[in-house]
């Protein structure tokens, strides 16, 4: 796997939340460009905005999950985000909730553990519902050892599903890919290279807490840590990257292929931290939100859904080609 500027990314992890300097830019936007292939032409999914629904008689084949980011603050408002996404799963039944990261901002205890996680979802875990957590930079200790996340013991890791009821001749093969933002190593961006290489899955849905696109305040540090991982996610036909870290909800266009989303305002929401981007698709940064996903067949169908259960983006991506 190529990596380009391999200290790019700790750059702007020691620079975040500060403002950013001429160089920090210059280093950040340099690398980009390198990475983003700018010669070739990807086929493009195609995005139907407003319709996230199936066709009926696809609903009961579909694969169903719920995605939520930097979850783990300990309020009022982190726990009535919790309490809609339960209520949503009584006319959306999923079984599979993807964490992106900073899933624990206590200090890594058991009760910590219990206050910000347990007690906010324990609906969800009571039915049986599994979490697959991604590790972000405010999650404190081997948390991959927490048996709720479903780490497997491991940093980094990769887990598949069916849509359908008898797979694979009547669902599709759906590959999830969790990746340590934390610390990109030469040992797991190798793992990750040869896991998708080695992927026959229909559908590739990689997920991680960094993003590496994004129109909040790490914008450029995102950039820099796009060209540690896009190269590989454009060459092996990733479908969909989902990323925190920005406490907002944002969706790109299409980039080389590659649908990206930031869903990290699961615990806490940045209010008007998003500006305007030349791949910004839709924004939304008034209140705390999730997301529901939904993949039948060629297309994958979202919805984007505040505190209060009101819908903020919605739609549906239909795939350009298969993707092994």
């Amino acid at each position: 796997m190529r990596r380009l500027l391999p200290n790019a990314a700790e750059l702007g992890v020691a620079l975040w939340g500060r403002p950013p300097t001429v160089i920090l830019s210059v280093v950040c936007l340099a690398a980009a460009a390198a990475c983003t292939p700018s010669d070739r032409t990807y086929p493009q999914p195609h995005v139907v905005v407003g319709d996230y629904k199936p066709p009926l008689a696809l609903r009961p084949l579909s694969l169903k999950f719920a995605v939520i980011g930097d979850s783990g603050q300990w309020s009022d408002a982190q726990r009535e985000n919790a309490a809609q996404l339960a209520a949503q799963r009584a006319d959306f039944p999923f079984d599979v909730v993807l964490m992106l990261g900073d899933n624990n901002y206590g200090d890594g205890s058991p009760e910590s553990y219990a206050v910000r996680f347990e007690q906010p979802y324990k609906p969800l875990l009571d039915a049986g519902v599994r979490f697959y957590a991604a590790r972000g930079n405010h999650d404190v200790g081997p948390q991959w050892n927490y048996p709720l996340f479903n780490m497997g013991g491991q940093r980094y890791y990769t887990f598949d599903r069916k849509a359908g009821f008898l797979p694979p001749l009547a669902g599709d093969r759906v590959q999830f890919f969790a990746l340590d933002s934390v610390s990109l190593d030469d040992e797991q961006l190798s793992w990750f290279d040869r896991q998708l290489s080695e992927s026959k899955a229909e559908w590739k849905v990689v997920f991680f807490h960094h993003p590496i696109y994004s129109s909040g305040r790490y914008a450029l540090s995102s950039a820099a840590r796009r060209s540690t991982l896009e190269q590989a996610l454009i060459e092996h036909n990733v479908d969909v990257v989902f990323a925190g870290h920005e406490h907002v909800y944002e969706r790109m266009t299409p980039q080389s292929g590659v649908m990206y989303f930031v869903a990290g305002a699961s615990g806490a929401v940045r209010v008007g931290d998003l500006q305007a981007s030349s791949y910004q698709a839709k924004g939304y940064d008034r209140d705390l939100s999730f997301m529901l996903v939904e993949i039948a067949g060629n297309a994958l169908y979202f919805r984007a859904v505040n505190r209060p259960g009101a819908i903020v983006d919605s739609g549906k991506i239909v795939k350009s080609s298969p993707s092994p």
